[in-house]
């Protein structure tokens, strides 16, 4: 007779190793040294998006003061900055915190489930592409990869897409092999990766056109930020980032607010923009003027112009049309133009995925995600000991990963002083309006909306998107809640005994 092989312990699994959970482990390690903990990444490299797509000119779209991590300021001279430099950053902050050596490659979460009677999560991993099985346990899962599906990009169905004879690529799989020098391409869509694309493949392309269905918001933002780097000279990296962070937050809450209080005004304002970095009589309306309000879907932003210039000297263009079909030459619109091209590129999209499509069960019962409702945009109802980390829709990501962290592990602070082992959201009203978790008007939101959990109409079951409100809930506020409830773990003396002890 053998001995049954122990099954290994974590005080908390994060579940992503990019920006959000690095961070994640930062926050845990400084606040909670003594805990356990692992990151489980399914890939074989930490980064997260910023290894995943390996696109031309992919960047970020908010300066890296505040995409940035609070706690390490941002030394590099621009601020919207490519993917290599950010990727170059989370490693180091990986590395120089040792968080690295706690990240364990190729493992995907599968599934989970919890045990009351316990107070913990016993978690199914597949590791490698062998599909071995293995099983850890853990007090806390912390789902940090984000909301969308690393292993496929969203591609709409387009008749005669066979006829096409050149390459068709969506940026999520960009081949490394792809050479673009001197053809002519087509990039389909309108979004925050279209407008990065374009410019960078017409540097070199023989041209680009930009095809879109629905125009965007689309407005230039200086690639380097003068004042932050004369702060950095003046007071030094340490003294600056905060003062730096601070401006650039307050520059970004007040952008957004006057778009949500005056999208007229915003509206012109942004057209006004447009005109002046066009052509002098370039038709800004059939292009650039979408149907929709300012910040109803994110707004692209697009370093010093450079999408502007591209069109200006002709290597790139914009057509609003739609396509009827491929064809052998390229694309075929309903006005009747077609588009000849050599390489198509299909930038239409993400795919949503909730928590990596991990199966949660809590006490026998599957969890069915659009029944929950999601807690300070953290956790969710009937849920325990389950955190989750998604940042904001209108503002820098990692703003929110930061606050939510801290949040995280006061929260963790308070049950160890008050003996608990477990604390579980729930609803005190089952009569509280609901609305989607993610109130945001891109495609792909609204494509997968009904398979997300919702979020309610008050605090705490409003996921809010408002750095300012959120630093008073989640910085500032007591970690305790009505609706928060908070048990100690029983083992049963017999079948049917409570598995808790109430609070």
């Amino acid at each position: 007779m053998t001995s049954p092989t122990p099954v290994e312990h974590l005080d908390v699994l994060i579940v992503g190793a990019g920006l959000s959970g690095i961070g994640a482990a930062w926050y845990l390690q400084r606040d909670h040294p003594q805990r356990s903990f692992a990151l489980l990444e399914a890939r074989g490299a930490t980064g997260g998006t910023w290894d995943l797509f390996r696109y031309p000119g992919i960047r970020s779209d908010s300066d890296l003061h505040t995409f940035g991590y609070e706690f390490k300021p941002w030394r590099e001279e621009q601020s919207i900055a490519s993917a290599d430099r950010i990727l170059a950053y989370l490693r180091e902050t990986a590395s120089e915190n040792h968080i690295d050596s706690h990240v364990r490659f190729h493992h995907r979460v599968l599934a989970a489930s919890w045990s009351s009677a316990q107070a913990r999560w016993t978690v199914e991993v597949e590791r490698g592409d062998t599909g071995e099985r293995t099983t850890l346990t853990c007090s806390w899962l912390f789902c940090a990869g984000g909301y969308y599906r690393y292993d496929e990009g969203f591609t709409p169905q387009f008749e005669g897409r066979d006829r096409f004879p050149g390459p068709i690529v969506h940026p999520q799989h960009w081949p490394e092999d792809l050479d673009t020098t001197g053809r002519r391409v087509v990039v389909i869509g309108s979004g925050a990766t279209a407008v990065t694309l374009v410019p960078a493949l017409a540097a070199t392309a023989g041209h680009v056109t930009m095809l879109q269905r629905t125009p965007s918001y689309v407005m230039p933002v200086p690639a380097v930020d003068r004042l932050g780097n004369r702060l950095r000279r003046l007071l030094g990296e340490e003294r600056a980032h905060p003062l730096i962070r601070r401006m650039n937050i307050a520059k970004g809450q007040l952008i957004w607010r006057f778009a949500q209080r005056h999208p007229d005004r915003a509206r012109k304002l942004i057209r006004w923009v447009n005109t002046r970095a066009l052509p002098a009589g370039y038709p800004v309306d059939e292009h650039f003027n979408p149907p929709y309000g300012p910040w109803d879907q994110r707004l692209c932003a697009v370093p010093d112009g450079d999408l502007f210039r591209a069109i200006r000297n002709g290597s790139a263009e914009v057509v609003t049309d739609r396509i009827v079909t491929f064809t052998e030459q390229g694309l075929l619109l309903e006005s009747g133009r077609e588009l000849a091209a050599d390489v198509i590129v299909t930038a239409t999209g993400l795919n949503l995925q909730a928590f990596g499509g991990i199966r949660f069960t809590v006490d026998g019962a599957e969890v069915r995600l659009p029944e929950t409702v999601a807690y300070k945009g953290m956790m969710l109802s009937g849920v325990p000991n389950l955190a989750y980390a998604i940042g904001y829709t209108n503002s820098s990501w990692t703003l929110k990963i930061g606050l939510l962290c801290e949040h995280f592990t006061r929260l963790l602070t308070h049950m160890d002083r008050n003996g608990y082992d477990a604390c579980r959201p729930e609803v005190g009203d089952p009569a509280m309006p609901t609305r989607p978790l993610l109130d945001f008007g891109a495609g792909y939101v609204r494509r997968s909306v009904d398979q997300l959990p919702k979020q309610g109409d008050r605090m705490p079951w409003l996921t809010s998107m408002d750095y300012r409100a959120d630093v008073r809930l989640l910085r500032t506020d007591d970690v305790t809640d009505p609706e928060l409830h908070f048990s100690r773990a029983m083992t049963p003396a017999a079948p049917g005994a409570p598995a808790a002890v109430p609070a």
